[in-house]
């Protein structure tokens, strides 16, 4: 029995401190495989992305194949989300991927800002029977939850406000390339 990871965002764009927590779960066998699941369009979100969901998942990509091998290995973009019409919900998804890995157990990883809304999530109680939840405390967000995993202060929107720093150089080269997020 496996333990599938479910990592989902907006990755708007997808930055270091993400690919921190992807190599910490995969290092630190927390699982034992891991699917990066650009979302569609949130539910709970204040905005959408201003990435398309097609330039959002490349931009995972890109970020991916930067991974050391032994961890690019153990993980996955899956466009599942970005590619089901109207709004996503995780529930949905996690019956999707179950049908695939029958058998394991599939978790879900979540940043304690995200976490603190989870009754309001579709289906969020049967959801909570369904899966294991790992809940990530962002140091701008802390919450009260012991994981291993370790976090830093970055978001997507500083990223947007022009630290290409913070983000694999792939990444940067294709937000560059395609003129994202410019004021």
């Amino acid at each position: 029995m496996k333990r599938i990871g479910l990592y989902g965002g907006t990755f708007d764009p997808i930055h270091n401190g993400h690919m921190l927590v992807i190599q910490e779960l995969i290092l630190k066998n927390i699982v034992d495989y891991l699917l990066i699941l650009p979302a569609g369009q949130p539910r709970l979100r204040e905005q959408q992305p201003i990435a398309s969901g097609a330039q959002r998942r490349q931009m995972c990509q890109l970020a991916i194949n930067e991974l050391p091998a032994e961890i690019k290995s153990k993980v996955e973009v899956n466009p599942i989300e970005i590619l089901r019409d109207g709004l996503s919900y995780t529930i949905d998804t996690v019956e999707a991927v179950t049908q695939s890995y029958e058998g394991d157990t599939i978790v879900v990883i979540v940043g304690t800002d995200a976490y603190e809304k989870i009754d309001q999530w579709h289906r969020a109680q049967e959801l909570k029977k369904m899966v294991e939840f790992i809940v990530i405390d962002r140091p701008d967000f802390p919450g009260e939850h012991n994981t291993e995993i370790g976090a830093i202060a970055l978001s997507a929107t500083d990223i947007r406000s022009h630290k290409s720093d913070a983000v694999p150089a792939a990444v940067a080269a294709f937000i560059k390339e395609q003129n994202l997020y410019a004021s």
